[in-house]
């Protein structure tokens, strides 16, 4: 790989953006729960993770190599990065939204100051963790012009967030019956496809 202006940009871009999300999940999981009710796993960093990381970097260190002229689009590359930007203020926005109520494992009790979130961007996407994390990491391969990946990205988690929506909702119909259901037929997951 050729490291000139553009690839420097693009990846330390990439580099930013990821210590920042995962940075500021962690704090915030912090400052909401106390720090003492808090584990790394709220880094949300995985070998899965790790595994996709690692195929969009060689698909990137592939094509900067041998089609060098693909990653000199401009214009996919900042919209890649605003794409970023506010797929990562969508999630923010429901974490500090639902305060105490968010979590980052699904919960499977219900806790009596447990209360459904329908305020705030929660009025427009019940789910926007996911739908943010979505947009967000398909942001960063676009970001990067990496033809393929976003296209794997984009199916590989609509598969993982249809399961999580499908088990959490189990759940919250339990702890909040009708109440959610009647949320739940007004306001999209968030998730194309997934209602």
């Amino acid at each position: 790989m050729v490291f000139n202006y553009t690839t420097c940009r693009q990846l330390s871009q990439m580099l930013s953006v990821t210590v920042f999300f995962h940075c500021s999940e962690y704090i915030l999981a912090s400052a909401i729960h106390g720090i003492s009710n808090v584990t790394l796993s709220s880094l949300l960093i995985s070998n899965n993770y790790l595994l996709a990381i690692g195929c969009s970097l060689l698909e990137y260190t592939f094509e900067s190599f041998f089609i060098p002229g693909l990653k000199e689009c401009w214009w996919v590359s900042n919209a890649g990065l605003a794409l970023v930007m506010i797929g990562d203020i969508i999630r923010k926005m429901g974490i500090l939204t639902a305060g105490r109520a968010f979590t980052h494992r699904i919960r499977i009790y219900h806790k009596e100051d447990h209360e459904l979130v329908t305020h705030g961007i929660y009025r427009i996407i019940r789910h926007p963790g996911y739908c943010g994390f979505l947009i967000w990491a398909i942001g960063i391969q676009i970001m990067l012009c990496n033809p393929f990946c976003p296209i794997a990205f984009a199916f590989v988690l609509w598969q993982f967030f249809s399961e999580l929506i499908s088990d959490g909702e189990y759940f919250l119909r339990e702890f909040f019956g009708s109440q959610y259901q009647e949320y739940a037929d007004q306001v999209p997951s968030g998730i194309p496809f997934v209602k």
